[in-house]
C-alpha cells in the first residue's frame, strides 16, 4: 500500500470555501483509476500552525500514485478547480 497525504492552506478559509474544497476533493472517489481509499477532513482545532483541509489517499503502488497526479480528472476537475482557493499545500508520500 502506498499513502499520499496532502495538507491545504486556504487563502480565505470561510465555511463555504472549506466545504467547496472538501466536496471537490471528495469527487475524486470513484473517478480515478488506482485510487483505492480516500479520506478528506477539515481541521477543527484551528491553531496557528494548522492547515485547513487534508487528504489521505491510498494506492496499491507508487506508480499508481504517480499516475493519479497526472490523471485528467485530478488535473482538470480538482487541481484547477481548487487551485485559486489555495495559499499553499504540503505533501507526504510513503
Amino acid at each position: 500500500m502506498f499513502t499520499h497525504i496532502v495538507f491545504f492552506k486556504l487563502k480565505e478559509p470561510t465555511k463555504e470555501n472549506l466545504k467547496f474544497v472538501e466536496q471537490t476533493l471528495l469527487s475524486m472517489d470513484g473517478n480515478i483509476e488506482g485510487l483505492k481509499e480516500l479520506e478528506v477532513g477539515i481541521d477543527v482545532i484551528r491553531k496557528e500552525r494548522s492547515f485547513d483541509v487534508g487528504i489521505i489517499a491510498r494506492f496499491d503502488s507508487k506508480e499508481n500514485c504517480l499516475a493519479y497526479d497526472v490523471n485528467e480528472f485530478h488535473v482538470e476537475k480538482v487541481k484547477k478547480v481548487v487551485g485559486p482557493y489555495l495559499e499553499c499545500t504540503k505533501s507526504l508520500d510513503f
